[in-house]
């Protein structure tokens, strides 16, 4: 389960970003896209596993957002939203060009006051 060592390299990130205020730190969100290969149930699981382990990071909420996949066709310049796996724009082109969908991010860290 790759997850764990995600919620490991996260909480390293926090670290290293924040050393003074991890002691503060509440809730951390996460944005994933859909080819992340990252599954919102097991990384929620892994993170309430490496909380239970290292206990210095208290009960620091998760939260996840699972961002869509995104083309952008050479052909017409439109952007569209990619389903099923079908990467085809609308305009008929076959579309290998991702915007969106391949990350996972810290997209927001909240600590207390």
């Amino acid at each position: 389960m790759h997850e764990i060592s995600l919620v490991h390299s996260i909480f390293r990130s926090l670290k290293e970003q924040f050393p003074d205020k991890m002691e503060n730190l509440l809730r951390v969100k996460v944005k994933a896209g859909l080819l992340s290969n990252v599954q919102p149930l097991l990384m929620q699981s892994a993170w309430d596993a490496v909380l239970e382990c290292e206990q210095e990071y208290g009960d620091v909420k998760l939260d996840m957002e699972i961002l869509p996949v995104l083309i952008e066709c050479s052909a017409c310049g439109k952007v569209s939203q990619v389903d099923d796996y079908v990467f085809i724009c609308s305009c008929g082109e076959p579309c290998r060009n991702i915007i969106q969908g391949q990350e996972l991010l810290i997209s927001e860290v909240e600590f207390e006051e």
